[in-house]
């Protein structure tokens, strides 16, 4: 196995996920709401009584925050190797495992692993050994 040094950025990804914990921690402490992406988006179909404006405001954020670290620093061109047909897919596959396990890897994977939560671990366990897998076919079968 090689490391691709050039794209290599273990200061930029710390922090990154230091201000992701900071933020489901501050969420769930404020309101006792779980950052979760897809749990955001679907509370918001249907709209729950009282529950739309901050669901509104995370995903505000979460859509403007690229925006500004766009200006803000010098971020690398992502390249993307795939056709809109599999981005289509791989899109809608997961949003299909999301909901079938109540969740994406952001509910599960950063704030059920904080709480602890044994759904929360075989779903993390269940995603990251789905993206294994599927990487190691991808690559070194097909």
């Amino acid at each position: 196995m090689t490391i691709d040094w050039t794209h290599f950025t273990p200061g930029s990804a710390s922090a990154g996920g230091l201000l992701i914990g900071l933020a489901a921690a501050w969420l769930i402490l404020e309101s006792g709401h779980v950052l979760g992406a897809s749990g955001l988006v679907g509370g918001l179909v249907p709209p729950r009584a009282g529950d739309w404006g901050w669901r509104v405001a995370a995903l505000a954020g979460l859509l403007a925050a690229p925006l500004v670290a766009r200006f803000l620093f010098a971020p690398a061109v992502p390249v993307v190797e795939a056709n809109a047909a599999s981005l289509t897919v791989g899109g809608l596959m997961v949003g299909f495992g999301a909901r079938l396990a109540n969740g994406c890897t952001s509910g599960h994977g950063v704030c059920g692993l904080a709480r602890l939560s044994p759904r929360s671990l075989a779903a993390t366990l269940t995603f990251m050994g789905a993206g294994f897998l599927t990487v190691f076919l991808v690559r070194h079968v097909f």
